[in-house]
């Protein structure tokens, strides 16, 4: 298998981050086909997906990645599994284990299923190379590590079936921010795009909202109002309007701003058009309460200087990740370098 390196696959991967954001008619049909297969992939949530993809794709940001990457000549095939949330929420884990030089055994999900192919038969065409090393499968056999991303179900699947080898295996995970009532009008604006993007469907979009005792729930929702225009998205209205009932018929305290279902709920994880939140006193002990959601969190969004392992992001940061922003904070490349 011809050799690669590190120089040959920054400018592939900056070639096609170029691509990203003009396309060629063909992947700009295929964004549309890919709205008509997934009614939550809209074109505006595709092109979301690739600006963000763009932004990480950076030149400045690949040569500080690929000095951490160690490049196999004898490559290894790695299974991965991956997730159809939100478009194209598998294409990291593709490219790193390509950059690190190894075989993509990849079995896609049938909710993402003609976006990622596309994207990678234009990276081939970069960079012929990585022809041999992509290879899509509908069952895994014969791989010598796996990457797998799913729910808490399906993680007890991967774990009796890939668990005695390498593995990263990823479980749910949800964000949470932390205001502490000082936030100006234009962050918390910000924040409407951590819990609205990709309509809140992702591991990295907002589902708990932490705020301090007393704090007016106006103050939240009056700077979050230009995204009201997603309640026109059916799906996203059957959520809400179910969600809706179900609190009006069991009395349910809660706010709602007609696109928005705030309630009070201890739990990180709120339906599709809710927001769970809960008050707090104290930063330092509420600091000690995230620390044991440590495993269940997948980001932070807040200006406060927290002290806690898990990332915090700015408000609006959380759909922009970079490079090394791995999920669920588990290097993959480090994992891929001991393979």
């Amino acid at each position: 298998m011809p050799i690669l390196n590190s120089e040959k696959l920054i400018i592939a991967l900056k070639k096609l981050s170029d691509f990203m954001i003009d396309p060629d008619q063909e992947f700009k049909n295929l964004i549309q086909s890919a709205a008509n297969s997934n009614a939550w992939f809209t074109t505006a949530e595709v092109e979301r997906a690739l600006k963000a993809l763009h932004k990480m794709l950076n030149q400045e940001d690949l040569e500080v990645w690929f000095k951490d990457i160690k490049v196999n000549n004898t490559p290894k095939k790695v299974g991965l599994i991956l997730a159809g949330n939100i478009p194209l929420v598998g294409f990291h884990d593709v490219i790193s284990v390509l950059s690190t030089g190894n075989i993509a055994l990849i079995k896609l999900s049938s909710s993402d299923d003609k976006l990622l192919p596309a994207l990678l038969k234009h990276l081939v065409a970069i960079e012929p190379l990585l022809t041999e090393r992509i290879v899509y499968v509908e069952r895994l056999k014969d791989f010598d590590a796996v990457i797998a991303t799913g729910s808490n179900n399906t993680s007890r699947y991967f774990d009796f079936y890939f668990g005695k080898g390498p593995n990263i295996i990823r479980k749910n995970r949800n964000s949470i921010a932390i205001i502490d009532g000082k936030e100006s009008r234009e962050q918390l604006a910000q924040l409407g795009h951590d819990i609205f993007d990709y309509f809140g469907l992702g591991c990295r979009n907002v589902s708990k909202l932490y705020i301090p005792e007393g704090y007016d729930i106006k103050h939240f929702f009056e700077p979050i109002e230009p995204f009201k225009e997603i309640i026109n998205h059916f799906k996203y209205n059957n959520n809400y309007d179910y969600n809706k009932s179900i609190y009006l018929v069991n009395l349910k305290a809660h706010f709602d701003n007609g696109f928005l279902l705030l309630t009070e709920g201890e739990s990180l994880s709120s339906p599709l058009a809710v927001l769970y939140f809960e008050y707090y006193n104290n930063i330092s002990e509420l600091e000690e309460k995230l620390r044991k959601e440590t495993a269940h969190i997948q980001c932070i969004v807040s200006n406060l200087p927290l002290k806690l392992d898990t990332p915090v992001l700015g408000f609006g940061q959380s759909q922009n990740p970079k490079l090394w922003d791995y999920a669920d904070n588990v290097n993959t490349v480090a994992f891929l370098n001991t393979i």
